[in-house]
C-alpha cells in the first residue's frame, strides 16, 4: 500500500513539474507597472521642435536653471491626480509618455498645450501630429490656472 501511495505522489509531483501553458486572451490590456529606467520616448512621425511656442497665453517663459522642488512636488500631485488617466511617465498610453518632453518641446509649448489644448489641437502642427499619432485621442481642457500649469511644467522638468 505504501508503494502505491508513493508512486501516486511521485507521479503527481512529476506531472506538476511540466511546462505550464498560458492561455492567450484576445482583447485590450493596460500594463501600468512603473519602470525605473528613464528614456526619451519619441516617434519619428512627430518632429522635435524647441522653437515652436504653441498657441495660447504663454508667449515667453524663462526657466531658472535650478528646479524648484516645492513647485515640482505640487506639479507631481496634480499629474498624479489629473494626467495619469492618459499619460504615464515612461510609457505610451492614451497619450505620449512624459519623460524627455522638455527635450522635445519648448516650455511655452508645454504650457500652452496644458492651458489651451483645444486650440493647439486645431492649429499647432506638432499637436496635430500627436493627435494623429495617438488615434485622435484629444487632450481635454482641465481648466488649470497658469500657476498650476507652471507647477506641472516644473514637475516635467524633473523627468
Amino acid at each position: 500500500m505504501k508503494k502505491i501511495v508513493l508512486c501516486l505522489a511521485l507521479g503527481a509531483f512529476l506531472a506538476g513539474c511540466g511546462e505550464k501553458k498560458e492561455e492567450k486572451k484576445e482583447g485590450f490590456e493596460v500594463n501600468r507597472t512603473k519602470s525605473t529606467e528613464k528614456k526619451a520616448v519619441q516617434n519619428e512621425a512627430v518632429p522635435v521642435d524647441l522653437g515652436n511656442k504653441g498657441i495660447g497665453p504663454v508667449k515667453n517663459l524663462d526657466l531658472p536653471s535650478d528646479i524648484d522642488q516645492d513647485m515640482a512636488a505640487k506639479g507631481k500631485a496634480q499629474f498624479d491626480a489629473i494626467c495619469v488617466a492618459c499619460h504615464m511617465v515612461d510609457q505610451r498610453m492614451i497619450g505620449p509618455a512624459m519623460v524627455g518632453v522638455m527635450e522635445r518641446r519648448s516650455p511655452e509649448w508645454v504650457m500652452n498645450m496644458i492651458l489651451n489644448p483645444t486650440e493647439m489641437l486645431k492649429e499647432d502642427p506638432i499637436a496635430k501630429a500627436l493627435l494623429k499619432e495617438y488615434n485622435n485621442a484629444i487632450m481635454l481642457d482641465q481648466n488649470l490656472s497658469e500657476e498650476q500649469a507652471r507647477q506641472l511644467l516644473e514637475y516635467l522638468r524633473t523627468l
